[in-house]
């Protein structure tokens, strides 16, 4: 099952590298047939219904079940969907905050984006606030769009945050290390003292 992308997890593979997401379906005598879908992250791109063609050179990732990325050393924090950031405020402009993530556009996020806002019960939000948030538009045709709760309308750890903490930038690659599971960083760090981290994808951490 994705037998061919899989024996390649952990290489390193090159712009232009292809492989096909043929499944192979098992026959259940109980349950119906459900073919498998696969999640392609940062790194990866469709190509026709089964084809996947590699976009960035880089180690190949993956994460249970079917979730596939490609792992490199880049500077500039490239948008994608589903990918949490530490933005600031720039701008208010009518029902519309425009964020600054560290990409080479800003990120636009609605004030209904926020859990309880309503256009009676706005949230407070102001120029200067950090925002942590996820991207559910990232693409190079639109611009990027950002929302402070999960599927369900929570926020779930989203949202306005930062009083009496500081922010820092980091490298792509530390930030990939301090997500981990079973981070060796995180675990060192906390050894020294105690602390709350908020680490977004875009190589901000606070």
């Amino acid at each position: 099952m994705f037998s061919g992308l899989r024996e390649k997890v952990g290489q390193v593979l090159v712009p232009g590298d292809e492989f096909s997401l043929e499944v192979q379906e098992t026959l259940s005598l109980t349950e119906p047939l459900k073919p498998e879908k696969v999640l392609l992250g940062p790194g990866l791109k469709r190509r026709g219904d089964r084809k996947l063609l590699v976009v960035k050179s880089g180690v190949l990732r993956h994460k249970q079940p079917h979730v596939f990325w490609v792992e490199n050393h880049q500077r500039r924090y490239v948008p994608a969907k589903g990918e949490t950031i530490i933005g600031i405020i720039t701008v208010k402009s009518g029902d519309v905050f425009k964020l600054d993530f560290g990409g080479s556009e800003q990120a636009s996020l609605s004030y209904l984006a926020f859990e309880g806002a309503t256009k009676r019960n706005r949230p407070n939000v102001q120029v200067g606030d950090l925002v942590f948030a996820q991207f559910i538009v990232a693409n190079q045709h639109m611009e990027p769009e950002l929302v402070c709760v999960d599927s369900a309308g929570r926020a779930n750890g989203l949202g306005v945050f930062g009083a009496g903490g500081l922010l820092f930038s980091v490298s792509l690659g530390l930030v990939r290390r301090l997500l981990r599971p079973r981070s060796d960083v995180l675990s060192d760090l906390q050894k020294l003292f105690p602390c709350e981290l908020v680490v977004g994808m875009n190589g901000r951490l606070w």
